[in-house]
């Protein structure tokens, strides 16, 4: 533990009581940050941060019932965050939701509203929330999860994949602050995206045993690569699409 860029860093999970969530938040107190998880299913956040600390002794792994859909209580939990800590490195954004629909025309446009709220109304609140504490860090990283559905949408994925498109429109515009904010020198915090096709866990797996999950991205991995996104330089990552699954 603690012997990479991770080392000290203090980063906040969006969304840290999901599968995707809880992996990240074993695998970055693995690499010495400290991790503030945010969640609005308090028992399941207390079980991910239980975990974390459990399987890496002696990390500093915290949790917060936030909503995130109140951009004043983001702002206050970003505040608090950094007052407590010193220092706010990283913002992972893990907050998730589906809806879909079987073909174009059948699309329920109260998917839309939810998923708006879900997807979008939460990066702008936890990117508006945190850029300037990222911005003062010389580390700062902003990493927004996406679907390659963004890219190339089905019919009965319009909501899903308009609203993931829009999330990712947001985060490269927060990219392009990073990029004016650096100047000549070029930017020291970074916003990117990673992208995938779906994301799979154990649990999953073992509903359907049969199923292959093909081109699925697992939460371990997916946390491996959120990990990753602190070892390159914010250049090179900042306002990029990091693909782990095949471009459509």
């Amino acid at each position: 533990m603690g012997n990479g860029a991770l080392d000290g860093a203090v980063i906040a999970v969006a969304g840290a009581g999901g599968p995707a969530g809880r992996a990240a938040l074993l695998r970055l107190a693995e690499g010495g940050a400290t991790v503030v998880g945010a969640d609005n299913d308090p028992e399941r956040l207390a079980e991910a941060v239980d975990a974390a600390r459990y399987a890496h002794g002696g990390a500093t792994v915290t949790g917060e019932t936030v909503d995130l859909l109140d951009l004043d209580s983001t702002r206050a939990w970003a505040d608090r965050t950094e007052k407590e800590f010193g220092r706010v490195d990283g913002v992972v954004h893990l907050v998730g939701g589906w809806r879909g629909s079987r073909t174009f025309t059948k699309t329920d446009l109260g998917d839309w509203e939810l998923l708006e709220m879900l997807l979008i109304r939460t990066v702008q609140h936890t990117s508006l929330a945190f850029h300037e504490p990222l911005q003062r860090s010389d580390r700062g990283r902003y990493v927004l999860i996406s679907a390659a559905g963004a890219s190339r949408p089905t019919a009965g994925n319009a909501a899903y994949s308009a609203a993931k498109a829009a999330a990712e429109a947001w985060t490269l515009a927060m990219a392009d602050y990073f990029r004016k904010a650096g100047g000549e020198q070029g930017p020291t915090s970074a916003a990117a995206i990673l992208v995938v096709k779906a994301l799979v866990h154990d649990a999953m797996r073992a509903e359907r045993p049969n199923a292959k999950f093909a081109g699925f991205t697992d939460v371990r991995d997916l946390a491996e690569a959120v990990a990753g996104v602190w070892d390159k330089p914010a250049a090179e990552v900042n306002g990029n699409r990091l693909w782990l699954t095949e471009k459509p």
